[in-house]
């Protein structure tokens, strides 16, 4: 089952266009990962963290827009809408970029010798979901 685009757009509280932005952003991410694996080490030197790049930008670029529509929103006389609005979003994109920012670190230090369990990588994650569930059961 999927879901239309009027559904995501209420349960995940983006805009159109920032789902659009981080579908493009997991695109260049899964060809940069495939490069980074694929390709021999000696002709591209490539780190995690260039290959997570197009992540990062996606999450500035989503708390840019959010700042932009917030501002607006506030402006015109909505100021809890604003304020709810920016609250969610910051909220999502943090854990979204916790998450990131442990598993690159993992991949980058894997002959380091603190190694993260994965279990503390993928928790923000368990926490968005969480909150995820409570507001779609929120959702009419």
């Amino acid at each position: 089952m999927l879901f239309s685009l009027r559904e995501l757009v209420q349960w995940l509280g983006f805009a159109t266009f920032e789902l659009f932005l981080h579908l493009g952003a997991l695109l260049v991410f899964s060809v940069l990962v495939a490069l980074h694996m694929d390709l021999d080490k000696q002709t591209l030197e490539m780190s995690w963290w260039i290959v997570f790049s197009p992540l990062f930008a996606a999450d500035g670029l989503s708390t840019y827009f959010t700042a932009i529509v917030s501002i607006r929103l506030y402006q015109e006389g909505e100021k809890r809408l604003a304020v709810l609005r920016l609250l969610w979003v910051l909220t999502v994109l943090s854990l979204k970029l916790v998450c990131e920012v442990l598993l690159c670190q993992k991949l980058a230090e894997q002959d380091q010798a603190h190694d993260l369990w994965f279990g503390l990588i993928v928790s923000p994650l368990f926490i968005l979901l969480q909150l995820l569930m409570i507001r779609a059961c929120r959702v009419n």
